[in-house]
């Protein structure tokens, strides 16, 4: 299994987690109607680690406890060279479609609502970003985590192929 999709321990980390959406459920019955709440998180040690949780409760911190328990079940690695990314990616995932292009120094997050909070979480500080497609919060995390877990730093590369860095660029 390569390393972007390699699952990690959360307890090893101090992670940090970030509310991407909260969307109330209304069930309507014979006897009214009930509410529930469903809770997107994003979890992070913003320094190459990060995962996503979807919970579901009648409370609202119920629900978003349980999706940060969700999303610390499915941390990856991702690859992040000097705050950024080492290649261009576009991923489909789901309704929605993204793009993710590295940046020099000092251009900071271009990116959207939930796209910034992955990005953010997986302590990537310098990236151009953009979704296209689904806006839908949840479909979104989903295919900027999958983007995430493509990325290939050169040395992984190198690693694979059996070959020195020097000839993963040169020949």
């Amino acid at each position: 299994m390569s390393k972007g999709n390699k699952k990690m321990n959360s307890s090893e980390v101090e992670l940090k987690d970030r509310l991407v959406a909260i969307n109330r459920v209304t069930k309507v019955t014979k006897g009214g109607r009930n509410f529930s709440f469903s809770a997107i998180v994003v979890v992070g040690d913003e320094k190459g680690m990060v995962g996503h949780g979807l919970g579901k409760a009648n409370e609202v911190t119920e629900a978003i406890a349980k999706a940060i328990d969700e999303a610390k079940k499915n941390l990856i690695h991702v690859a992040v060279v000097n705050d950024t990314l080492p290649h261009e990616i576009l991923v489909k995932s789901d309704g929605a479609k993204v793009f993710m292009k590295p940046a020099s120094q000092g251009t900071g997050v271009i990116a959207g609502g939930a796209m910034r909070a992955v990005l953010e979480s997986a302590g990537v500080h310098n990236v151009l970003a953009k979704s296209q497609g689904s806006s839908n919060p949840h479909n979104v995390v989903k295919a900027t985590i999958k983007a995430l877990a493509q990325l290939k730093d050169a040395n992984a590369i190198a690693r694979k192929r059996g070959i020195t860095l020097d000839k993963v660029f040169n020949g």
